[in-house]
Protein backbone atom coordinates (compact mmCIF):
# COMPACT_ATOMS: atom_id res chain seq x y z
CA UNK A 1 0.00 0.00 0.00
CA UNK A 2 1.22 3.47 -0.65
CA UNK A 3 -0.44 7.05 -0.55
CA UNK A 4 -2.57 9.08 2.02
CA UNK A 5 -4.76 7.07 3.81
CA UNK A 6 -8.79 7.55 2.32
CA UNK A 7 -10.95 9.39 4.51
CA UNK A 8 -13.46 7.03 5.26
CA UNK A 9 -14.57 7.49 8.93
CA UNK A 10 -17.61 9.43 8.04
CA UNK A 11 -18.67 6.95 5.26
CA UNK A 12 -18.84 3.96 8.22
CA UNK A 13 -20.49 6.38 10.62
CA UNK A 14 -23.18 7.09 8.32
CA UNK A 15 -23.11 3.22 7.18
CA UNK A 16 -23.57 2.03 10.88
CA UNK A 17 -26.30 4.37 11.35
CA UNK A 18 -28.45 3.34 8.83
CA UNK A 19 -27.31 -0.68 8.26
CA UNK A 20 -25.63 -1.88 11.40
CA UNK A 21 -26.08 -3.69 14.07
CA UNK A 22 -28.60 -2.22 16.88
CA UNK A 23 -30.55 -4.41 18.97
CA UNK A 24 -28.07 -6.89 20.78
CA UNK A 25 -28.05 -6.64 23.83
CA UNK A 26 -25.04 -4.96 24.42
CA UNK A 27 -25.22 -2.06 22.23
CA UNK A 28 -26.63 1.28 23.07
CA UNK A 29 -25.32 1.56 26.42
CA UNK A 30 -22.42 3.07 27.47
CA UNK A 31 -21.49 0.86 31.22
CA UNK A 32 -18.29 -0.64 30.82
CA UNK A 33 -19.15 -3.36 33.06
CA UNK A 34 -21.71 -4.53 30.03
CA UNK A 35 -18.87 -3.45 27.29
CA UNK A 36 -16.20 -5.49 29.30
CA UNK A 37 -18.21 -8.54 29.49
CA UNK A 38 -19.51 -8.73 25.83
CA UNK A 39 -16.32 -7.92 24.62
CA UNK A 40 -14.76 -11.17 26.39
CA UNK A 41 -17.72 -13.45 25.41
CA UNK A 42 -17.25 -12.72 21.68
CA UNK A 43 -13.49 -13.40 21.80
CA UNK A 44 -13.59 -16.32 19.28
CA UNK A 45 -17.56 -17.14 20.06
CA UNK A 46 -20.03 -16.12 17.99
CA UNK A 47 -22.99 -13.83 18.66
CA UNK A 48 -25.67 -16.51 18.95
CA UNK A 49 -23.62 -18.73 21.28
CA UNK A 50 -22.88 -15.34 23.65
CA UNK A 51 -26.61 -14.33 23.29
CA UNK A 52 -27.93 -16.68 26.29
CA UNK A 53 -24.57 -17.17 28.38
CA UNK A 54 -24.54 -12.52 28.45
CA UNK A 55 -28.06 -13.00 29.64
CA UNK A 56 -27.50 -15.34 32.32
CA UNK A 57 -24.47 -13.81 33.49
CA UNK A 58 -25.99 -10.48 34.26
CA UNK A 59 -28.91 -11.90 35.82
CA UNK A 60 -26.57 -13.71 38.73
CA UNK A 61 -23.81 -10.78 38.36
CA UNK A 62 -25.57 -7.78 37.51
CA UNK A 63 -22.19 -5.35 38.23
CA UNK A 64 -18.73 -5.64 38.75
CA UNK A 65 -18.85 -5.85 42.81
CA UNK A 66 -21.42 -8.68 42.39
CA UNK A 67 -19.10 -10.56 40.11
CA UNK A 68 -15.93 -9.34 41.93
CA UNK A 69 -17.59 -11.22 45.22
CA UNK A 70 -18.64 -14.46 43.45
CA UNK A 71 -16.52 -17.41 44.57
CA UNK A 72 -14.47 -18.64 41.05
CA UNK A 73 -16.33 -22.07 40.65
CA UNK A 74 -19.67 -19.82 40.48
CA UNK A 75 -18.00 -18.07 37.59
CA UNK A 76 -16.55 -20.89 36.05
CA UNK A 77 -19.92 -23.22 36.06
CA UNK A 78 -22.00 -20.48 34.29
CA UNK A 79 -19.26 -19.86 31.94
CA UNK A 80 -19.39 -23.78 31.35
CA UNK A 81 -19.70 -24.37 27.40
CA UNK A 82 -18.51 -21.26 26.00
CA UNK A 83 -14.49 -22.58 26.35
CA UNK A 84 -11.62 -20.76 26.01
CA UNK A 85 -11.61 -20.75 30.52
CA UNK A 86 -9.21 -18.76 31.25
CA UNK A 87 -11.01 -15.98 29.49
CA UNK A 88 -13.42 -16.88 32.91
CA UNK A 89 -10.69 -16.99 35.01
CA UNK A 90 -9.37 -13.58 33.85
CA UNK A 91 -12.79 -12.05 33.89
CA UNK A 92 -13.13 -12.81 37.58
CA UNK A 93 -9.70 -11.37 38.17
CA UNK A 94 -10.44 -8.39 36.67
CA UNK A 95 -13.22 -7.86 38.36
CA UNK A 96 -11.71 -7.95 41.67
CA UNK A 97 -9.12 -6.08 40.91
CA UNK A 98 -11.57 -3.13 39.05
CA UNK A 99 -13.59 -3.01 42.97
CA UNK A 100 -10.10 -2.99 44.84
CA UNK A 101 -8.04 -1.01 43.03
CA UNK A 102 -10.53 1.44 40.88
CA UNK A 103 -13.02 1.45 43.29
CA UNK A 104 -15.85 -0.40 41.06
CA UNK A 105 -15.17 1.89 38.08
CA UNK A 106 -13.71 0.91 34.49
CA UNK A 107 -11.10 3.53 34.09
CA UNK A 108 -11.05 5.20 31.01
CA UNK A 109 -7.85 4.99 29.16
CA UNK A 110 -6.67 2.61 26.66
CA UNK A 111 -3.42 2.07 29.52
CA UNK A 112 -5.19 1.47 32.24
CA UNK A 113 -7.74 -0.82 30.85
CA UNK A 114 -4.86 -2.30 29.18
CA UNK A 115 -3.25 -2.98 32.30
CA UNK A 116 -6.43 -5.04 33.90
CA UNK A 117 -6.43 -8.89 33.94
CA UNK A 118 -7.16 -10.14 30.26
CA UNK A 119 -8.00 -7.22 28.44
CA UNK A 120 -5.60 -6.34 25.55
CA UNK A 121 -5.35 -3.93 23.33
CA UNK A 122 -8.63 -4.35 21.22
CA UNK A 123 -10.64 -5.07 24.06
CA UNK A 124 -9.67 -2.00 25.51
CA UNK A 125 -9.85 0.48 22.91
CA UNK A 126 -13.50 -0.97 22.03
CA UNK A 127 -14.15 -0.27 25.91
CA UNK A 128 -12.64 3.36 26.27
CA UNK A 129 -14.32 4.16 22.62
CA UNK A 130 -18.13 2.98 23.39
CA UNK A 131 -18.34 3.88 26.81
CA UNK A 132 -15.91 7.05 26.83
CA UNK A 133 -15.88 8.73 23.47
CA UNK A 134 -11.64 7.90 23.31
CA UNK A 135 -10.02 8.25 20.12
CA UNK A 136 -9.27 4.42 20.41
CA UNK A 137 -8.69 1.91 17.48
CA UNK A 138 -9.85 -2.00 17.89
CA UNK A 139 -8.29 -5.02 15.93
CA UNK A 140 -10.36 -8.07 16.41
CA UNK A 141 -10.58 -10.08 13.26
CA UNK A 142 -13.20 -8.75 11.36
CA UNK A 143 -11.98 -5.19 11.70
CA UNK A 144 -8.82 -6.48 10.87
CA UNK A 145 -10.07 -7.88 7.40
CA UNK A 146 -11.82 -4.75 6.39
CA UNK A 147 -8.67 -3.02 7.43
CA UNK A 148 -6.27 -5.02 5.31
CA UNK A 149 -8.55 -5.05 2.11
CA UNK A 150 -9.31 -1.47 2.49
CA UNK A 151 -5.73 -0.29 2.12
CA UNK A 152 -4.43 -3.45 0.14
CA UNK A 153 -2.04 -3.95 3.54
CA UNK A 154 -0.24 -7.07 2.50
CA UNK A 155 2.03 -6.98 5.17
CA UNK A 156 2.75 -9.99 6.98
CA UNK A 157 0.36 -10.04 10.06
CA UNK A 158 2.62 -13.27 11.91
CA UNK A 159 5.54 -10.21 12.45
CA UNK A 160 5.36 -8.13 15.33
CA UNK A 161 6.47 -5.08 13.05
CA UNK A 162 3.80 -5.51 10.21
CA UNK A 163 1.02 -5.82 13.19
CA UNK A 164 1.90 -2.31 14.39
CA UNK A 165 2.28 -1.23 11.28
CA UNK A 166 -1.33 -2.38 11.17
CA UNK A 167 -2.43 -0.94 14.60
CA UNK A 168 -1.11 2.59 13.36
CA UNK A 169 -3.38 2.73 10.30
CA UNK A 170 -6.00 1.96 12.61
CA UNK A 171 -5.15 4.70 14.64
CA UNK A 172 -4.75 7.10 11.72
CA UNK A 173 -7.97 6.25 10.32
CA UNK A 174 -10.11 7.02 13.50
CA UNK A 175 -12.78 9.83 13.89
CA UNK A 176 -11.64 13.84 14.45
CA UNK A 177 -14.69 15.40 15.37
CA UNK A 178 -17.63 14.84 17.41
CA UNK A 179 -15.83 11.76 19.07
CA UNK A 180 -18.60 11.13 22.37
CA UNK A 181 -20.83 10.05 19.62
CA UNK A 182 -19.13 8.91 16.27
CA UNK A 183 -16.34 6.70 17.97
CA UNK A 184 -18.92 4.48 19.30
CA UNK A 185 -20.73 4.41 16.10
CA UNK A 186 -17.12 4.14 14.02
CA UNK A 187 -16.16 1.18 15.97
CA UNK A 188 -19.68 -0.23 16.13
CA UNK A 189 -19.44 0.32 12.20
CA UNK A 190 -16.33 -1.60 11.56
CA UNK A 191 -17.22 -4.56 13.37
CA UNK A 192 -20.36 -4.55 11.82
CA UNK A 193 -18.88 -4.46 8.34
CA UNK A 194 -16.78 -7.10 8.83
CA UNK A 195 -19.36 -9.48 10.45
CA UNK A 196 -21.83 -8.57 7.42
CA UNK A 197 -20.25 -7.74 4.39
CA UNK A 198 -16.85 -7.78 4.56
CA UNK A 199 -16.16 -11.79 4.70
CA UNK A 200 -14.04 -14.17 4.80
CA UNK A 201 -15.41 -15.79 1.44
CA UNK A 202 -17.37 -14.16 -1.15
CA UNK A 203 -17.29 -10.84 0.42
CA UNK A 204 -20.30 -8.71 -0.65
CA UNK A 205 -18.10 -5.77 -2.06
CA UNK A 206 -21.26 -4.08 -3.70
CA UNK A 207 -22.73 -3.38 -0.56
CA UNK A 208 -19.70 -2.49 1.05
CA UNK A 209 -19.60 2.06 2.14
CA UNK A 210 -15.94 1.89 1.28
CA UNK A 211 -15.88 -0.31 -2.13
CA UNK A 212 -14.88 2.94 -4.29
CA UNK A 213 -11.82 3.65 -1.97
CA UNK A 214 -10.83 -0.69 -1.00
CA UNK A 215 -7.52 -1.28 -2.95
CA UNK A 216 -8.39 -5.19 -2.37
CA UNK A 217 -11.62 -4.73 -4.68
CA UNK A 218 -9.71 -2.74 -7.07
CA UNK A 219 -7.16 -5.23 -7.45
CA UNK A 220 -9.70 -8.22 -7.43
CA UNK A 221 -8.26 -9.98 -4.61
CA UNK A 222 -9.82 -9.07 -1.80
CA UNK A 223 -9.85 -12.94 -0.51
CA UNK A 224 -6.10 -12.67 -0.35
CA UNK A 225 -6.24 -10.43 2.78
CA UNK A 226 -5.08 -10.46 5.75
CA UNK A 227 -1.55 -12.11 5.18
CA UNK A 228 -0.81 -14.60 7.64
CA UNK A 229 2.10 -17.13 7.11
CA UNK A 230 2.32 -18.59 10.06
CA UNK A 231 -0.75 -21.32 10.22
CA UNK A 232 -1.65 -23.31 13.29
CA UNK A 233 -0.51 -26.87 13.09
CA UNK A 234 -4.00 -28.67 14.54
CA UNK A 235 -3.31 -31.93 16.30
CA UNK A 236 -5.37 -34.97 17.41
CA UNK A 237 -4.96 -36.38 21.08
CA UNK A 238 -6.38 -39.28 22.37
CA UNK A 239 -8.20 -38.89 26.03
CA UNK A 240 -9.45 -41.83 28.60
CA UNK A 241 -12.16 -40.41 31.16
CA UNK A 242 -12.33 -42.16 34.29
CA UNK A 243 -16.32 -42.28 35.02
CA UNK A 244 -15.33 -43.90 38.85
CA UNK A 245 -18.66 -44.51 41.17
CA UNK A 246 -18.87 -45.34 44.66
CA UNK A 247 -21.52 -47.41 46.55
CA UNK A 248 -23.50 -44.13 46.23
CA UNK A 249 -23.64 -44.04 42.69
CA UNK A 250 -21.28 -40.50 43.68
CA UNK A 251 -18.81 -40.01 40.50
CA UNK A 252 -14.98 -38.51 41.54
CA UNK A 253 -14.40 -35.60 39.85
CA UNK A 254 -10.90 -33.58 40.16
CA UNK A 255 -9.76 -30.48 39.57
CA UNK A 256 -7.32 -29.78 36.63
CA UNK A 257 -4.07 -28.12 36.46
CA UNK A 258 -4.03 -24.48 36.58
CA UNK A 259 -2.48 -24.36 32.78
CA UNK A 260 -3.37 -26.40 30.06
CA UNK A 261 -6.55 -27.90 28.53
CA UNK A 262 -9.59 -27.04 30.74
CA UNK A 263 -7.19 -25.27 33.20
CA UNK A 264 -8.65 -24.88 36.76
CA UNK A 265 -12.08 -26.98 35.67
CA UNK A 266 -13.47 -29.83 37.39
CA UNK A 267 -13.46 -33.22 35.20
CA UNK A 268 -13.01 -36.53 34.93
CA UNK A 269 -9.52 -37.86 35.76
CA UNK A 270 -7.45 -38.22 32.55
CA UNK A 271 -5.14 -40.97 31.43
CA UNK A 272 -3.13 -40.69 28.22
CA UNK A 273 -3.42 -44.07 27.72
CA UNK A 274 -6.00 -47.03 28.19
CA UNK A 275 -3.13 -49.16 29.81
CA UNK A 276 -2.47 -46.76 32.60
CA UNK A 277 -6.31 -46.70 33.41
CA UNK A 278 -6.89 -50.28 33.71
CA UNK A 279 -3.83 -50.25 35.73
CA UNK A 280 -4.92 -47.91 38.16
CA UNK A 281 -8.59 -49.49 38.55
CA UNK A 282 -6.40 -52.49 39.49
CA UNK A 283 -4.53 -51.06 42.23
CA UNK A 284 -7.32 -49.35 43.50
CA UNK A 285 -9.90 -52.86 43.33
CA UNK A 286 -12.13 -50.59 41.46
CA UNK A 287 -14.44 -52.89 38.84
CA UNK A 288 -14.43 -52.26 35.23
CA UNK A 289 -18.64 -51.76 34.65
CA UNK A 290 -18.29 -50.43 30.45
CA UNK A 291 -16.54 -48.57 28.00
CA UNK A 292 -18.19 -46.37 25.47
CA UNK A 293 -17.27 -45.15 22.02
CA UNK A 294 -14.87 -42.39 21.64
CA UNK A 295 -16.25 -38.67 21.43
CA UNK A 296 -14.82 -36.18 19.27
CA UNK A 297 -14.12 -32.73 21.06
CA UNK A 298 -12.90 -30.11 18.72
CA UNK A 299 -10.46 -27.16 20.43
CA UNK A 300 -8.66 -24.72 18.39
CA UNK A 301 -5.48 -26.13 18.39
CA UNK A 302 -6.54 -29.40 18.69
CA UNK A 303 -8.70 -32.20 18.48
CA UNK A 304 -9.58 -34.77 21.48
CA UNK A 305 -11.20 -38.04 21.16
CA UNK A 306 -12.75 -39.21 24.89
CA UNK A 307 -13.00 -42.28 25.93
CA UNK A 308 -14.97 -42.67 28.53
CA UNK A 309 -14.66 -45.53 30.86
CA UNK A 310 -16.95 -46.54 33.94
CA UNK A 311 -16.07 -48.30 37.02
CA UNK A 312 -17.15 -48.98 40.63
CA UNK A 313 -15.05 -48.73 43.57
CA UNK A 314 -16.55 -50.41 47.03
CA UNK A 315 -14.32 -48.37 49.47
CA UNK A 316 -13.16 -45.03 47.68
CA UNK A 317 -9.28 -44.80 47.25
CA UNK A 318 -7.17 -41.96 48.30
CA UNK A 319 -6.94 -40.04 45.22
CA UNK A 320 -3.79 -38.51 44.23
CA UNK A 321 -4.85 -34.86 42.73
CA UNK A 322 -7.58 -32.32 44.51
CA UNK A 323 -11.24 -33.24 43.72
CA UNK A 324 -14.65 -34.61 45.55
CA UNK A 325 -17.18 -37.15 45.15
CA UNK A 326 -20.38 -35.40 43.94
CA UNK A 327 -23.64 -37.08 43.20
CA UNK A 328 -24.94 -35.72 39.81
CA UNK A 329 -27.90 -33.47 40.88
CA UNK A 330 -24.30 -31.91 42.51
CA UNK A 331 -22.35 -31.17 39.14
CA UNK A 332 -24.66 -28.38 37.64
CA UNK A 333 -23.29 -25.78 40.22
CA UNK A 334 -19.74 -27.15 39.48
CA UNK A 335 -17.38 -25.85 36.50
CA UNK A 336 -17.48 -28.44 34.60
CA UNK A 337 -15.96 -28.67 30.55
CA UNK A 338 -18.66 -28.55 28.32
CA UNK A 339 -18.08 -32.03 27.37
CA UNK A 340 -17.38 -33.90 30.45
CA UNK A 341 -20.68 -32.44 31.60
CA UNK A 342 -22.33 -33.98 28.21
CA UNK A 343 -20.53 -37.22 29.41
CA UNK A 344 -22.04 -37.24 32.95
CA UNK A 345 -25.71 -36.28 32.00
CA UNK A 346 -25.66 -39.26 29.59
CA UNK A 347 -25.30 -41.49 32.65
CA UNK A 348 -24.02 -44.29 33.79
CA UNK A 349 -23.42 -47.91 32.28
Amino acid sequence: MSGALPPVAPLVVCWQAEHGRSSLPWQCTRDPYRVWLSEIMLQQTQVATVLDYYARFLAQFPDVHALAAAPPDDVLALWSGLGYYSRARNLHRCAQQVVQVHGGRFPATVAELSALPGIGRSTAGAIAAFCFGQRAPILDANVRRVLTRLLGFDGDLAQAAQERALWQHAQDLLPTQQLDESMPRYTQGMMDLGAMVCLPRQPRCEACPLQAHCVARAKGTPEQYPVRTRKLVRKAQAWWLLQLQDAQGQVWLERRPERGIWAGLYSLPVFEEREALMAWLEGAQAQLQQEHPSMLHVLTHRDLYLHRVVATVAQPPAMPVPGGWYALAETAALGLAAPVRKLLQSGAA
